[in-house]
């Protein structure tokens, strides 16, 4: 991951590539200056967050042409913000911390994610 870290200062190690995840495709919930939001939290979507993500006007469960939709318990680089809204709605998915990317933090404190973990 040429030198990315994740929420623990370790390297980022890859969060999903069935489905293929990540602002750049590849696997991984790295981020760039283009990535406007901020596609940093490797989460297993549930069902909850699924049909959340859509009454915001999102749908990720859907088929389009170059994305399969998601299913739950699929992990998937999610917005820190979107990922926020949905713990505060009380359906924030659960996150695999040694995916997430260090800059979750700039959103989401650490304590947080560790409450949500999936990989402690």
């Amino acid at each position: 991951m040429s030198g990315d870290l994740n929420v623990l200062g370790e390297p980022l190690v890859e969060c999903s590539l069935d489905p293929l995840t990540g602002w750049t495709r590849d696997g991984s919930c790295r981020t760039g200056e283009l990535d406007r939001g901020s596609h940093v939290v490797c989460a297993r979507v549930t069902a909850e967050f699924l049909a959340f993500t859509a009454s915001q006007g999102n749908n990720l469960s859907t088929p389009q042409p170059g994305f399969p939709g998601l299913n739950p318990g699929d992990r998937w680089c999610l917005c820190a913000l979107r990922w926020k809204e949905a713990l505060e709605a009380g359906v924030a998915p659960p996150v695999v911390l040694k995916c997430t990317h260090r800059r979750a933090l700039e959103y989401i404190e650490l304590d947080v994610l560790k409450r949500h973990a999936v990989d402690q």
